[in-house]
């Protein structure tokens, strides 16, 4: 923990001095680290996405891609996320996820609220034997919500749903697998280019078993961190992140970091 509290101290050090240095941005309606704010993209743009997260008491780690289209504006929008990481069980195995080709729907954009349902489908390209995918196509909904609480505070809250019929063990066992996940954060904005951020994530996930029986485990999380946004003149927004996932409850005991950089520019 002494650690993690050491990165975090630096990266706050380090991020404050560069929002000091960067003025003009524009007020950051990004995604969050571990939850969905409800903006889906602006008429025109593109964003691009990258994440990782390292946990040190389990030991593995995931990197995911993510691309977020505006069809063709920002009522509809189309994404897709690749995740690749390491996992233990109980031998160490590295590989692609199971990919998530999304759809989301802005169903409400007013001036201080937003909702976006989204809907997933999970394709099987990871692979199961090794513990990497659930072999098997998956469907996921989640629906976010934004609330701007006043011009210094925001608030985004998830709650979610994930099914994956036939689902797979990695011996080949079946069975009909269900996730819930709920998630809330409070983001202050400090100037329009820098934010600090706390997220509460907790999911609920079924595992299959050999005998074909399933297991459900529970992990629940706390992160704080924080992002600055950078403003090109071109029309480029750079959003770099970091924070510290500290697990609390039947996660107690976990802890890493977590990076996050996105690219935000207009298609044309």
């Amino acid at each position: 923990m002494r650690e993690t509290g050491r990165i975090l101290c630096a990266a706050f050090i380090f991020f404050s001095l560069m929002a000091a240095a960067v003025e003009g941005a524009d007020k950051i309606q990004d995604n969050s680290f571990l939850l969905e704010e409800a903006y889906n993209q602006e008429d025109g743009v593109i964003q691009h996405i990258f994440t990782y997260q390292y946990l040190k008491k389990a030991r593995t780690w995931g990197l995911t891609f993510t691309q977020e289209w505006p069809v063709p504006g920002q009522t509809h929008q189309l994404s897709y996320t690749i995740p690749f990481g390491r996992v233990s069980d109980p031998e160490w195995k590295t590989g692609i996820g199971d990919t998530a080709l999304n759809y989301r729907y802005q169903l409400v954009f007013k001036e201080a609220v937003a909702l976006s349902p989204r809907f997933s489908l999970l394709l099987p390209t990871g692979d199961y034997k090794k513990g990497l995918g659930t072999g098997a196509l998956g469907f996921q909904t989640n629906i976010p919500l934004s609330v701007e609480l006043s011009d210094k505070w925001v608030t985004h809250w998830n709650m979610g749903l994930t099914f994956t019929p036939g689902s797979k063990e990695e011996g080949g066992a079946k069975s009909d697998t269900v996730g819930t996940n709920f998630g809330a954060s409070f983001i202050y904005l400090a100037t329009k280019n820098f934010n600090l951020m706390l997220e509460s994530v907790w999911n609920s996930t079924e595992t299959v078993q050999a005998d074909g029986s399933k297991v459900r485990e529970d992990a629940f999380f706390v992160n704080p961190g924080m992002r600055y946004a950078v403003d090109f003149k071109s029309g480029l927004q750079v959003v770099p992140g970091i924070a510290v996932p500290i697990g609390l409850g039947p996660s107690s005991g976990e802890h890493g970091v977590f990076l996050y950089i996105s690219f935000e520019h207009p298609l044309f």
